[in-house]
């Protein structure tokens, strides 16, 4: 379980096909000082198991439906990710409830700047267009951000000057494919409203 609550970027070394896997390897001294083989972070929102750990770098196992589901396939060397790890039991909840499991892929519609912030516009499939409503939450590439405006196929996004500044944001542009994951309640809710 996570918060969506981004504690620093990691820059791809490499993304090692292997078949219908990969090995990802992350550039990522802040983190990997303190990780541990077996421990959960997840990247660009998707919960991945520490495999191997150096002071500086952090690798991780993707298995074919990893790859499938997710957009970190597509991954480049020196491409930014984003990392958090696991949520503790003593940690305050500042976002909301992110898995880490990785519902759909969309793709940056707008990314520009709009006076000091940034005005986001992400594409939505509707596996995902379901679970959103205005004010609700939705987690892109793990940040978890506040939908300010929706239409029948995007959610719009206002991002403050720290977020681009300490999420990969900053380095991403229009076209590129992100993770979603909807708000774990709403999916709840849908299961337990009897269909008509």
């Amino acid at each position: 379980m996570f918060t969506g609550l981004i504690e620093t970027t990691g820059k791809v070394v490499s993304l090692e096909k292997k078949g219908e896997q990969a090995t990802l390897t992350l550039h990522c001294p802040k983190l990997a000082q303190e990780a541990i083989i077996g421990e959960s972070i997840a990247i660009n929102g998707c919960c991945l198991t520490v495999t191997s750990a150096t002071s500086e770098r952090l690798t991780f196992d993707l298995l074919m439906q990893t790859l499938r589901v997710t957009s970190l396939g597509q991954l480049d060397s020196g491409k930014l990710v984003n990392m958090e790890r696991a949520l503790r039991a003593q940690d305050r909840l500042g976002g909301h409830f992110v898995q880490g499991h990785v519902d759909a892929v969309g793709s940056i519609l707008d990314l520009s700047p709009k006076g000091q912030d940034h005005r986001l516009e992400i594409q939505l499939p509707s596996e995902i267009r379901r679970y959103c409503i205005p004010k609700g939450s939705l987690a892109i590439d793990g940040i978890s951000l506040t939908i300010a405006e929706l239409t029948d196929h995007s959610a719009v996004f206002w991002i403050i000057p720290h977020t681009i500044a300490e999420t990969h944001l900053c380095d991403r542009k229009e076209n590129d494919l992100v993770n979603l994951e909807a708000d774990l309640l709403a999916k709840y809710v849908e299961q337990l409203i009897p269909h008509q």
